[in-house]
């Protein structure tokens, strides 16, 4: 029996049809008929926030709602309700599904669902939005086959299909007002999740509103779509609405609707206590109850068993099946696995139907009532009926391929045990995949592929297999685990293999292992390969091509420049023989960066301009990395704005690929996010670095926490040093993240005040990457004189005792950063600008340190060093760094007499403000003019001041007025005021407020 209770929309529809206007899928068509209690409050915020509640009117907002709750907790109930009053309003409502196992291999799956279901109910709406945006078709499942087994340019244009699915929602909202729902995004793929995160930022223009939901008790502390969660937060106009467990009244309120014959109050008590406010929970344990059952059952797999139970042998045989293919499954592949008769399909069905386990949907197939029934169905088969079931749909799949997918062909063959079947469906999947720009998904197929190769396949088959995991790998942003899949294969291939195929992966293994840290000698496998292909005596062109290119990178990595522009001319033309147009282009742009370091950026920028020009394909390898050349291009010579600009183009050329994770394109975002913050446009910065929505493979998430941790210490939120540590395991892997955390936590740490943990920082970061890198790496010049600088900030706080200890410890420093230099400068490329100007700030700091610590030092030598300081950072466009340089260029003119100074010191001020960076801003409202006082020989320097009047300067920085102190000091307000004049005079200064900073500066207040 349906009953209907505390309707919002009141209604009734036949149990059996679906209007012809509800694109609709399982889960609504099959809540839509149910009960309805207890949730008046949300179903109306719900429509309030989607604007369905009437005719579209001019003015009226549209908006996107995130909808979460339990698993059973009504959502699905809640949707039926938004969708009937949009259905009732005029709205044409559109509902895709996510899947679990069945789904996650297939990108952008609902949306593929929807529109399967749009051009069943309305296929001249189907051609006109294709034909307006043909980009969509390859998500339309009827039109796949026009297109092809593949695209022209060999791979999807992520960006357009993206960008066609918005243009088409807004066509169809031009027409007719339009309700997107996206059900269980628990489930989504990373693509659907991405495109769903366009939608929801760029919003409509049409009236078209979005609402997704998901289960809030699946996301476990690493689920890939919490992060995705918080960037949805964000965005102000996505409203959210979590459904929380319904009050024990209205779960009463249930009981007493659904029960079927009178329930005794125990009864009904213990299935409110035990349905503890979760609506599904509580309708079975009605309907455990209306049978008879003296007790509710413990096991809740059990409880969902109910109604399952009660269907005769056909139908519990047609449930056991469709459970094995997921939440739902067409007509079609259903009696191609159940193996019974027309007649016995039917009464199997249609008891299971009945008794409300399966219901019919549009599409021409079955889906559970309820998902959490279906698994629960699925996971009390025996195991051996499990494999009989996977057995008959990949049968069926590879029999009849428009029965579905090849992911869902490779899952039911390898829950069958069928290795062979499986091992090709998942590599077919991949491929798939990656025509779809979808790589991290076609990585998992082609290691489930790997997984599966069987012991006694032939060599080329394990070589071919592996190279399309690391080729997805590395496209997915995992190059160490492509390089951990190519050295594996390299060590278990048999000697006596094919040598051409030795040599493919030692192309493989020289293109990934230089964008790791990996200490192979890239030069050594080319050279291997090359000479395994001469041996051989049989013609491969490609690989040798492959190799050519590899050894050409190989050769510029090594600064042997002359031999690798020798050698590109022959790798260009092999390159071009086999139809390799793509990696010719790579080796062009490793020359045009060897033509940078000779001396020739214009024409080393004209030849990455030209190949950009030419490139059409979305997320194309050479492409991306010639941007990420042409930004550093710019980069470098201090052109930080175009800088920007350039990475940001890179990178959105990859994202539409789907390859934003990929060398180059992740490296491009990366310096776009240095580049912005050097330039001083920190909340662009933190833009481009945010991984919110996002699941950054390691160690791009390090890389980017690190350098977000720069704009963290340049605004003294000292929090962020704990990034220092969760980015340590990663160090090894890529020394870049131990570089970015620790200059970061350096800063951070002695912001806070904490000089030795700075000092501890420093040493352990040097250490690891002279091991990593090698002695004397470039990095370090920023590391000694950041690490310079705190010690000249502290050392006047320091103990007479410890002093000394500084001082040679920056004397250290200083000839340390010198020799780093000396030996950068001796490779082409090296003394930019950005060196250039950290050089400069070293020698000023270390003649800093040796000014506050007491020696004896000219300030306007001070003041010379910290203008060319200035000048240089000025000259490369780093805007805090050049205000932090400027604030003590103004000190040092100040100490030297020099009326520039205040000039000075007021327009670093200025721009500490305008950066928010507030431990700059305090350093220059601090120290102002003030240097230390000259110490006697073994003397500190607040012996100055005798004991009372270092008592009462401790009350004057507490505020206290000269009355206060008197009367707490037991003296009068007059000597009390005689006192806090002698304190003035002794430091130098003209009020009260300066004498506190100057102390502070002194170290004689804490």
């Amino acid at each position: 029996m349906v009953v209907r209770a505390v309707q919002a929309v009141p209604r009734t529809h036949p149990a059996t049809s679906v209007p012809s206007d509800i694109i609709a899928g399982v889960g609504l068509e099959a809540a839509g008929n149910g009960l309805f209690v207890g949730r008046e409050a949300e179903v109306t915020r719900l429509v309030e926030l989607l604007g369905v509640g009437g005719p579209p009117a001019g003015g009226t907002r549209h908006g996107s709602v995130v909808l979460s709750g339990d698993a059973g907790i009504g959502k699905t109930r809640l949707l039926s309700e938004a969708v009937a009053t949009a259905r009732a309003s005029g709205w044409l409502v559109l509902v895709g599904h996510c899947l679990g196992e069945t789904g996650r291999s297939l990108p952008y799956l609902p949306f593929s669902e929807l529109l399967g279901r749009l051009e069943g109910a309305d296929p001249e709406a189907v051609d006109r939005i294709v034909e307006n945006h043909p980009g969509l078709a390859r998500l339309v499942p009827g039109r796949r086959g026009e297109l092809g087994d593949e695209p022209a340019d060999g791979a999807a244009d992520r960006g357009d299909l993206v960008q066609s699915v918005h243009a088409a929602l807004e066509d169809l909202g031009s027409h007719r007002p339009v309700l997107l729902v996206v059900e269980d995004v628990h489930w989504a793929d990373q693509s659907s999740r991405d495109l769903l995160t366009l939608l929801f930022t760029r919003g409509f223009t049409s009236p078209v509103s979005v609402v997704a939901s998901y289960r809030s008790d699946d996301l476990h502390r690493r689920h890939p779509l919490r992060a995705t969660l918080a960037h949805w937060s964000r965005l102000g106009d996505v409203g959210r609405l979590d459904l929380a467990p319904l009050p024990d009244s209205a779960v009463r309120e249930m009981v007493h609707a659904l029960q079927t014959r009178p329930l005794p109050e125990r009864d009904v008590r213990e299935v409110v206590e035990r349905a503890e406010g979760n609506a599904f929970f509580a309708e079975e344990l009605v309907a455990a109850s209306s049978m008879g059952r003296t007790a509710v059952a413990d096991d809740l797999s059990r409880l969902l068993l109910v109604r399952f139970d009660q269907l005769g042998p056909a139908g519990q045989h047609v449930v056991r099946m469709a459970s094995a293919a997921g939440r739902h499954v067409s007509h079609r592949a259903l009696a191609a696995v159940a193996g019974l008769g027309e007649a016995e399909l039917d009464a199997g069905l249609r008891d299971a139907v009945e008794h409300h386990v399966l219901v019919p949907v549009e599409a021409g197939g079955y889906a559970f009532r309820h998902a959490l029934l279906g698994e629960t169905v699925y996971d009390d088969l025996l195991p051996g009926e499990r494999v009989r079931a996977h057995e008959r749909y990949a049968a069926a799949l590879a029999d009849d391929r428009t029965l579905g997918t090849w992911a869902e062909l490779a899952r039911h063959a390898d829950a069958a045990g069928l290795r062979d079947v499986a091992r090709d469906a998942s590599i077919r999947a991949g491929e798939s995949a990656l025509r779809m720009a979808g790589p991290e998904e076609a990585y998992r197929q082609f290691s489930r592929a790997l997984a599966l190769v069987s012991e006694d396949a032939t060599a080329r088959d394990l070589d071919a297999v592996t190279l399309q995991a690391a080729t997805a790998a590395t496209a997915a942003g995992r190059a160490l685990k492509a390089l951990d899949l190519i050295e594996d294969r390299l060590a278990r291939r048999p000697v006596d293999a094919d040598p051409a195929g030795r040599a493919e992966l030692l192309a493989a293994l020289a293109t990934t292992a230089r964008i790791t840290e990996s200490t192979l000698d890239t030069l050594a496998a080319t050279k291997e390969g090359l000479g395994l292909l001469e041996r051989v005596g049989e013609d491969h062109p490609t690989v040798r091509a492959q190799l050519l290119a590899a050894r050409v990178q190989a050769l510029a990595d090594r600064g042997r420049d002359e031999e690798a522009l020798s050698s590109v001319g022959e790798a260009v033309e092999a390159a071009h023989a086999t139809r390799q147009p793509a990696l010719a282009d790579e080796v062009r742009v490793v020359a045009a960066r060897i033509t940078e370091r000779a001396g020739d950026p214009e024409g080393s920028r004209a030849t990455l301009e030209a190949l950009i020009a030419a490139s059409h394909t979305p997320g194309d390898p050479a492409e991306v990395r010639a941007y990420h050349h042409l930004g550093w291009l710019h980069h470098r010579a201090g052109r930080l704005d175009e800088a920007v600009d350039v990475y940001r183009r890179g990178v959105e050329r990859a994202r539409a690929g789907g390859r934003q994770w990929a060398p180059y394109a992740f490296d491009g975002r990366l310096l776009a996010g240095v580049a912005a913050y050097e330039r001083g446009r920190w909340d662009e910065a933190l833009e481009i670095l945010d991984v919110t929505g996002e699941v950054p493979p390691e160690p791009a998430g390090s890389l980017l926490l690190g350098a977000r941790m720069y704009v963290a210490a340049a605004r003294g939120e000292a929090e962020a040093v704990e990034g220092y540590a969760a980015a340590r395991p990663w160090w090894d892997h890529e020394g870049l993240v131990a570089l970015l955390t620790g200059s970061a936590a350096v800063d951070l740490l002695g912001h806070a005040g904490d000089l030795d943990r700075a000092v501890a920082v420093h040493d352990e970061v040097v250490e690891a990457l002279t091991r990593v890198w090698h002695p004397l790496f470039q990095g370090q010049l920023r590391l000694d004189t950041l690490l310079l600088g705190q010690l000249g900030s502290h050392v006047q706080h320091a103990p007479s005792a410890r002093r000394a200890g500084l001082l040679a410890r920056g004397a250290e420093l200083a000839d340390t950063a010198q020799r780093v230099w000396d030996q950068a400068v001796q490779r082409p490329g090296n003394d930019g600008p950005e060196s250039t100007a950290w050089l400069a700030r070293s020698r000023a700091e270390a003649l800093r340190l040796r000014w506050l610590g007491g020696d004896d030092v000219d300030p306007a030598e001070l003041a010379h060093l910290w203008q060319a300081a200035v000048e240089a950072f000025d000259a490369y466009g780093h805007r805090y760094e050049a205000a932090r340089s400027r604030a003590r260029l103004g000190i040092a003119l100040k100490a030297a007499g020099d009326p520039r100074g205040s000039t000075e010191l007021s327009t670093a001020l200025a721009e500490a403000q305008r950066l928010g960076a507030e431990p700059l801003r305090a350093e220059i409202r601090a120290t102002g003019a003030a240097r230390p006082v000259a110490a006697r020989a073994g003397s500190r320097l607040g012996e100055a001041l005798t004991a009372r009047e270092e008592e009462i300067l401790a009350l004057v920085a507490l505020g206290r007025s000269n009355r206060q102190i008197g009367t707490q000091l037991f003296i009068s307000a007059k000597t009390a005021s005689v006192h806090v004049s002698n304190i003035l005079a002794k430091l130098g200064v003209a009020g009260r407020g300066e004498a506190v900073a100057v102390a502070r500066e002194r170290g004689l207040l804490h």
